[in-house]
Formats: structure tokens, sequence, C-alpha cells
């Protein structure tokens, strides 16, 4: 019996969403924009979040002595900033470490531009390679550092870098893709909503006898709620499985064309994404075709 009544539900259901073509289509395509937007916002956070780890790894505040400073003072600096209850790690490195360290970075030119230089000759200063435990401190752990010169007469520290606009920008960039991409979305999916309550509306108003025909005859409210329940899951599901297939080939295009053009950037692989991105979509698929149909059903079926 119970079998009965679920196919009957599930064939009443798909034949209204054909019968009502065009607000079906409307319907699906405000799912599918909705959705797909969702989708690009979900993937560029998850990406943007796994650039951010991998920049956490490489922020790091640089400490350069002057060079007239004694060993003496640098241990002593070393010590104040490893104190420090925000710091992980306190790496020294040497004016020679530099020296090597700058070369690299300056590639092929770097050796014949930095080839007259000797030991003795050597500008650069000795300093410290600071890591912090989280990032969002990092600017203030700098200004403690520039601290230590205000309490010492001597004044042993040169300069204090950190990159701070860079990561300044980095982390309201993450911080305006969450919010912006969670705003646009909660607005279509109401409006995705809306367009489901009024094609199932539709297809209320048409059968509007043959329902209370159905009521007079001792047909429970659930038996007739039933077919617009399915209608509206079954726009749901169909508008999330053709945003994920749309999202899922675009997204796998993008990732083979970063691979080929920027060898510096990575973007996640689709298999490392697909599950968590592919069940939420068809997830609120199904959860946005369902209220919507509540929605209507609650509010014009009156048998």
């Amino acid at each position: 019996m119970i079998f009965n009544s679920i196919s009957r539900h599930v064939r009443e259901g798909s034949k209204s969403i054909f019968r009502n073509g065009w607000m079906s289509f409307a319907s699906i395509s405000t799912i599918v924009i909705s959705l797909f937007i969702l989708g690009v916002f979900m993937l560029l956070s998850l990406n943007v979040n796994e650039m951010t780890k991998q920049i956490d790894n490489k922020v790091q505040i640089r400490v350069y002595m002057k060079l007239d400073a004694t060993q003496e003072q640098k241990e002593l600096v070393a010590t104040d900033i490893g104190n420090m209850s925000e710091v992980s790690k306190v790496i020294p490195i040497s004016k020679e470490e530099g020296m090597k360290l700058l070369e690299k970075n300056l590639g092929e030119d770097g050796k014949e531009l930095l080839n007259g230089y000797t030991k003795d000759t050597n500008p650069l200063p000795d300093s410290f390679t600071v890591e912090v435990y989280d990032p969002a401190t990092i600017g203030m752990v700098a200004k403690k550092i520039n601290a230590i010169n205000d309490t010492n007469s001597a004044k042993p520290l040169w300069k204090v870098n950190y990159g701070k606009g860079t990561v300044d920008t980095l982390l309201k960039v993450t911080a305006t893709v969450r919010n912006f991409g969670l705003f646009i979305v909660a607005g279509l999916a109401v409006t995705a909503m809306f367009l489901i309550s009024n094609t199932i509306k539709v297809t209320i108003m048409a059968r509007q006898r043959e329902l209370s025909i159905m009521k007079l005859v001792g047909a429970t409210n659930s038996f007739i709620r039933g077919p617009f329940f399915v209608e509206g899951a079954l726009l749901g599901i169909v508008g999330s499985l053709i945003t994920v297939g749309l999202l899922f080939y675009g997204y796998q295009q993008l990732v083979t064309n970063f691979e080929l053009g920027l060898q510096m950037v990575k973007l996640i692989p689709l298999q490392d994404a697909w599950l968590l991105v592919g069940s939420t979509l068809v997830g609120l698929g199904i959860l946005i075709g369902t209220w919507g149909s509540t929605i209507s059903i609650r509010k014009f079926l009156k048998v």
C-alpha cells in the first residue's frame, strides 16, 4: 500500500513538471543559476583557503640587525623575540647566508651582480627570520619587535619587515569572498524557492476541482500533498544535477589550463573537492525544491 502511494506520488509529480513546462523550466533555470554561483564561490573559497594555508607557511617577519650590533645584542634580541607567546620559531641568518639567499633569489643575474662581494665586503646585515603561530597576529608581533629598540638604548635593530600590505590584503580578500558569496547565493536561493512555489501554485489552481473531489471521497491531506512535494524535490534534483555537471566540467577545464599556463598557481584537484561541493549542491537543490513546494501547499491547498 505504501509502495503504491509512493509510486503514485512520483508519477503524478513527474507529470506535473511536464504539464507546466515553461514554469518548470524557469524554476530549474533559477536553481541552476543559484547553485552554480554558490558552487563557484565554494570552489573559490576552497582554493583561497588552500592558497592562504600555503602562504601562511611562508608568512614570516624578517628582522635586520644594525651592522655594528654586537654578538651579545644579537643573542638578547633572539631571546626576547623567542619569548613572545605568538612566536613559534626564530631562525638566525648570518650575512653570509643572507648573501647566498639573495643570490638564489636573483637567479643567474645574481651571480654576476654579487660576484665582486667577499666575506669582508659583504654589505648585508645579520638578520632573523621569525615565524608565528597565527598569521593574523603578524602585525602585532612586528610592532612588539620594533619596541625592542624603544627599550634598549643601544637600539640594535635596523629594520623589521613582514610584507604588511600583502598579508592584510590576503586576509581581507578571504573574508570578502566568503561574505559576498553567501549574500548573493541567499538571495538567489529565495528567488528559486518562490519560482518553484509559483510553479506548483499553477498546478494546484488547475486541479482545484479534482483535488476537492479527492478530498470528498476520503483522500487524506498527506495523500493529496504527496505529488506536489515530489514535484518540488524533482525540480531541485534536476536543477542541482545540471549545476554539478556544468560546474565540474568547467572547473576541470580551468584546472587543466592553469596547470599548463601558470606553473606558479595550483588549484585544488577536482577529486579533492567534488564530494563536498557536489553533495552540498544536490542537498541544497532538494531543500530549495521541497521548501518551495511546502510554501505553496500550505498557502493555496484549501481542500
